[in-house]
C-alpha cells in the first residue's frame, strides 16, 4: 500500500488532471444516472539508483527530483537502471444511480485486485479497488439544490445536485446506487535509444 501512495503522490504532484463529467441523459420518467472520471499519466526518468539502500531517484517533466525508498516486494529492481523511464497512470471514477425504495439497503462491498510483473523482468503492476455503497435519499431541498444521503452506517451528507432537475426525479426513501472505483499502475521502460 506504501507504494500505491508513492505513485499516486507522485502521479498527482508532477501532472495535471483530465476530469470528465457525464450525467446521461435519461427520460422524464427515468432515475437519474451519472458518472464522475479523472485520469492522470506521468512519466519520470530514473537519474540515480542504490540497490543495497533500495533508494531510486526520478526526475520528471519538470525538471525536479524526488527519491523514494523502494520495498523489498518490488522483487525487480535489480533490473532497473539509470535512464529508465517509469511511467504512472492513475485513474478514479465516481457512478451512481437513483433506485426506487426497497425494504433494506444491501451492505457495502470492496474488491481489490492486484499483479505485478514477473520475476526477472522490469518492475510493473497495477492495483485496483472497487467499492460499491447503496445510501438512501434522506432530503431534498429544492430551493438549494441540495440532496441528503445516509449511508449504510447511518452517517449523513448532504451534496449539491450538479443537475438540480433531476431533484425533482427522486424522493424520499429512493436508494442510490454509488460506485467508486481507482486503479494506479505502473510500468519501467528501458531507456530510449
Amino acid at each position: 500500500m506504501r507504494k500505491l501512495a508513492t505513485a499516486l503522490y507522485l502521479a498527482l504532484s508532477v501532472a495535471g488532471a483530465q476530469i470528465a463529467l457525464v450525467d446521461q441523459a435519461t427520460a422524464a420518467e427515468d432515475p437519474p444516472q451519472g458518472e464522475l472520471s479523472q485520469a492522470t499519466e506521468v512519466q519520470a526518468t530514473v537519474t540515480a539508483i542504490d540497490l543495497k539502500t533500495r533508494m531510486v531517484t526520478l526526475k520528471g517533466p519538470d525538471g525536479k527530483e524526488s527519491s523514494f525508498y523502494v520495498d523489498e516486494r518490488a522483487r525487480n529492481l535489480p533490473q532497473v537502471k539509470v535512464g529508465d523511464v517509469v511511467k504512472i497512470a492513475y485513474v478514479e471514477a465516481l457512478a451512481w444511480k437513483v433506485s426506487k425504495s426497497k425494504k433494506a439497503a444491501p451492505t457495502p462491498t470492496e474488491e481489490v485486485a492486484a499483479t505485478r510483473a514477473e520475476a526477472g523482468q522490469k518492475p510493473g503492476g497495477a492495483v485496483a479497488r472497487r467499492v460499491t455503497i447503496t445510501a438512501s435519499i434522506e432530503a431534498i431541498d429544492l430551493a438549494n439544490g441540495t440532496v441528503t444521503l445516509k449511508g449504510p452506517q447511518g452517517n449523513s451528507r448532504t451534496i449539491k445536485a450538479r443537475n438540480p432537475a433531476n431533484l425533482k426525479k427522486v424522493k424520499v426513501g429512493d436508494l442510490v446506487d454509488i460506485t467508486y472505483t481507482e486503479g494506479v499502475a505502473l510500468k519501467v521502460e528501458p531507456a530510449p535509444k
